[in-house]
């Protein structure tokens, strides 16, 4: 009977994993179906492309040091000087993209819809009123850094304990958690110091450009 039960809970597990990873790929589906029907100008698409070449080189240059990577730190970016929609999906397209050269596997939905929280976020809280803050780098420098901390680690870390546990207890997250506390930190500090030393001179190129060729207004 207890192990009949056991085997009902991890059934029911495996079925909220599922339904979890369903809703994370239809998210981001409805991202890119959006961002196509605001019928966006080959330029937008082009300096798009270029942001989410570059996150992707950033987490390629880095495969040394799974924890300290630049490419949070470039989404973030695009999330301010492009727009919302654009930052979700140059977060999701990085996760995806650089799954070729890293591997494929569950965990690539879950690092997609993270890294295009972040975008997107990026772009809600520096919405144009408050641009102005972007140009702060101590301030976007430590929003970077609470939201690849909080964020980023928060979803993976929650991935993780559904990816390889089959009936997941409250210890199991709050282990796990923990466990991910220093790689988290690691991941963290490196977008921000990645932010302090290249977000100004970013932002005010893509500035720019969108002023010169009337992009994302």
């Amino acid at each position: 009977m207890h192990t009949a039960s056991i085997d009902i809970y991890g059934l029911m597990m495996r079925g909220y994993y599922f339904t979890s990873m369903c809703i994370i790929v239809i998210s981001i589906f409805i991202f890119l179906w959006s961002f196509e029907k605001r019928k966006p100008k080959t330029r937008e698409i082009v300096t798009l492309a270029v942001m989410t070449a570059l996150a992707v080189v950033g987490r390629l240059a880095f495969f040394m040091t799974p924890q300290v990577k630049p490419c949070a730190a470039i989404i973030i970016i695009t999330g301010v000087m492009l727009g919302r929609q654009s930052g979700f999906l140059c977060g999701a397209l990085t996760a995806f993209v650089s799954g070729f050269f890293f591997g494929q596997g569950p965990w690539t939905p879950w690092q997609m819809i993270a890294f295009g929280i972040i975008g997107f976020l990026s772009g809600v809280l520096f919405s144009k009123k408050n641009i102005k803050y972007a140009y702060n780098k101590w301030i976007i420098s430590i929003y970077g850094f609470l939201a690849t901390f909080v964020i980023y680690g928060f979803i993976l870390d929650t991935a993780t304990v559904f990816m390889y546990t089959d009936t997941p207890k409250t210890e199991t997250f709050v282990a796990t958690y923990l466990s991910g506390i220093g790689f988290n930190l690691i991941h963290a500090a490196s977008t921000f110091v990645v932010l302090f030393l290249i977000s100004n001179a970013t932002i005010k190129k893509l500035e720019r450009l969108k002023i010169k060729y009337k992009m994302f207004s």
